[in-house]
């Protein structure tokens, strides 16, 4: 006879699906590098092409990626945009990344 509990218990099918969809964004290591640049920070295109060491038509993909998903958000600033993380989970992601020892 089949077990009737639930094989995830706690976490409903949304949240599965916006984590599950956060964790493939952030499955490229440059978006990775973008997201750590942003972490606590506010920044521009610019400042964050230099932090990542990346070109500004790559960056400006990512972030746009990174924006459709709503994981970052960008405002005007003059003739800058600048950029911050708007989702929650990126800096816990950061963290267990931080914690993980990936070597092994």
């Amino acid at each position: 006879m089949p077990s009737t509990k639930p094989l995830v218990r706690g976490i409903d099918s949304a949240m599965l699906k916006r984590a599950a969809d956060i964790i493939k964004l952030l499955g490229h290591p440059e978006r990775l590098k973008i997201v750590e640049a942003l972490e606590g920070a506010e920044r521009s295109v610019t400042e964050i092409c230099d932090i990542c060491d990346l070109e500004q038509a790559i960056c400006s993909q990512h972030l746009s990626r990174l924006r459709q998903q709503k994981v970052v958000t960008a405002r005007k600033d003059g003739l800058r945009v600048m950029y911050r993380v708007i989702e929650p989970k990126v800096h816990h992601i950061l963290e267990c990344i931080r914690k993980c020892d990936v070597r092994r």
